[in-house]
């Protein structure tokens, strides 16, 4: 009975202590057998280095990179990589860990943490003395982070260079002779963006304004030659860091606004479009206190290219303002736009449910159910019917729960049906 209860409520608390106590006993398979089944419930980065750090206590060096491989699948996180590479490192597989970091890099390179990842790469590559791959990696990491999430990697970057450059003429080899070099390949092919991003980046740091501003009028004046969005996906990044570079370096907000601005003009929106410019332009706006330009750019994200990210910063922004009103009508914009998403209508009617709006959340679940096609529809059914329990609905939600089976008769249809019937009678008998 405590298993079973401990798979249903799986706190990571009673696993522990459940394992501690068979691994006390010296029952290693047994232990090993409930990070198995705890395992199935896909827990956190923290669960899954549990496991891997009994399998190290007992020097299972093969099961630990087995499961390092797969808690990179569940969580395939910058954190769980670089653990994974250090694992390997540790155990004196160089190549495997220089395959991790490479994995890593090609899975996340345009991730919000990507910064942490290439200066952890860099850095092992330092450990090797494989200076010039470290000097690559350091070079390759501008045209995927974002100008203001790359400070760390500038300072380390110049670190390196001081250490392992020459010290004569380090000025020279990094600014003059790079210079030179850029020049050489961005005239030879223009639209080699790796190269545009390195020459901005040696600007910026040679702090030379006017320069740094050049490149960057140059560099966006190479548009991708067809209107395709993979040819833009690099390409949209010189504006993303003009943008920047002017708001946080040159603090020039007029110029910062014209960007956005000549960026979203530029991209053709009836093909394709991207969702990153839509917000980093609102969310200038309202660093500004800028609001109704904030409004104006997301309703127009909204009219012209209407994405799931934009919708949601949206309405977050106007659910922040306290704007119900107005979230209602993005919302119904939202499920007009993808009638199918269960994900918007259940934040819908969670939305009504927290204004005490019970009878329109009971609405928007009804007719979110009546749709001809529904992504994941037993998640909504799942929140439709969690809605009714917390309402104190018994009599509805039993209802909902025959609904169902006139649809499916899955087996875990039945057992959760069994389970409210048998909770349901319990309270009865409490009251």
């Amino acid at each position: 009975m405590f298993g079973i209860e401990l798979l249903l409520c799986s706190p990571g608390l009673l696993w522990y202590k459940y394992i501690h106590m068979e691994e006390m006993l010296g029952n290693v398979a047994g232990a090993r057998q409930i990070f198995e089944r705890w395992m199935n419930w896909q827990p956190d980065q923290k669960g899954w280095l549990s496991y891997i750090k009994f399998e190290l206590r007992y020097n299972e060096i093969d099961r630990a990179r087995v499961i390092f491989e797969r808690l990179v699948q569940c969580h395939p996180k910058v954190s769980a990589w670089i653990c994974y590479a250090k694992f390997g490192m540790k155990n004196g597989d160089i190549a495997r860990a220089r395959d991790c970091y490479e994995r890593a890099v090609g899975k996340l390179a345009d991730d919000e943490e990507a910064e942490q990842l290439f200066v952890a790469f860099a850095e092992f590559e330092e450990r090797c003395k494989e200076i010039e791959r470290a000097r690559c990696i350091y070079k390759f990491a501008p045209g995927h982070i974002l100008k203001g999430h790359a400070e760390d990697l500038y300072r380390k970057f110049v670190a390196f260079e001081e250490q392992y450059g020459d010290k004569e003429g380090i000025e020279d080899a990094i600014v003059g002779k790079s210079r030179f070099q850029y020049e050489h390949e961005v005239k030879k092919n223009p639209l080699n963006y790796d190269c545009w991003f390195d020459y901005i980046w040696l600007e910026e740091n040679v702090g030379n304004r006017g320069r740094t501003r050049e490149v960057y009028e140059r560099a966006i004046a190479n548009v991708p030659p067809a209107a395709e969005k993979h040819y833009w996906q690099r390409y949209i990044y010189f504006w993303i860091n003009y943008a920047l570079y002017e708001e946080l370096d040159a603090q020039d907000m007029e110029r910062t606004r014209e960007a956005y601005r000549e960026c979203l003009k530029l991209v053709p929106h009836e093909k394709f479009s991207f969702a990153k410019i839509w917000l980093l332009a609102a969310r200038f706006e309202i660093r500004q206190l800028n609001l109704k330009a904030a409004w104006q750019i997301l309703g127009n994200a909204i009219g012209k290219a209407p994405k799931e990210k934009i919708f949601k910063k949206y309405i977050e922004i106007e659910l922040q303002l306290g704007n119900i009103d107005c979230c209602r009508k993005l919302y119904e914009k939202y499920l007009e736009w993808a009638p199918e998403n269960c994900y918007a209508w259940s934040k819908y009617a969670e939305l009504e449910r927290s204004i005490s709006e019970t009878d329109r959340a009971r609405a928007i679940f009804e007719l979110a159910i009546a749709q001809p096609a529904l992504n994941m529809p037993e998640l909504l059914w799942k929140a439709y019917i969690d809605f009714e329990i917390s309402e104190g609905e018994f009599q509805r939600t039993s209802e909902l729960y025959e609904r169902i089976l006139d649809q499916t008769k899955h087996l875990k249809v039945w057992i959760s049906y069994a389970k409210f019937e048998a909770s349901a009678m319990e309270e009865d008998g409490r009251d």
